[in-house]
């Protein structure tokens, strides 16, 4: 296992941090939720978290709702993205998040370009 960079976040177990995402996300009526395991792959993050908004407003919502849920649960956080909100990146340590709007993640589709990595879709509700 690579070892992690050193501003990583040890409060939450990386599946932890996954499901506190997906809750945060799917709260925010998220789309398309995906999950890439990217663990012994990269170096970058052992999972990314894959959701779609339905606008540039939605988008930042989530973005939003994610950051301060981890940051309650002590994780810190990294933001990057879009001024318009198409893509906004959410750097947590071990697991990296990236909220498009559909055009961005169609245009960008992280799916294909990571390959066949073990995806694990999750339905918002």
């Amino acid at each position: 296992m690579v070892s992690p960079t050193p501003w990583r976040n040890d409060t939450l177990p990386e599946l932890d941090l996954v499901a506190l995402v997906l809750e945060a996300a799917e709260d925010k009526k998220a789309e398309d939720i995906a999950v890439l395991d990217l663990a012994g792959r990269t170096i970058v993050a052992d999972s990314f978290v894959i959701v779609t908004g339905r606008s540039a407003i939605q988008t930042r919502s989530i973005a939003d709702a994610i950051v301060e849920k981890a940051g309650e649960a002590g994780v810190r956080s990294r933001t990057e993205g879009h001024a318009d909100g198409g893509w906004i990146l959410i750097d947590l340590g071990y697991v990296v998040v990236h909220v498009f709007t559909p055009d961005q993640r169609q245009f960008y589709n992280l799916e294909r370009l990571w390959g066949r990595v073990a995806e694990v879709r999750a339905e918002a509700q």
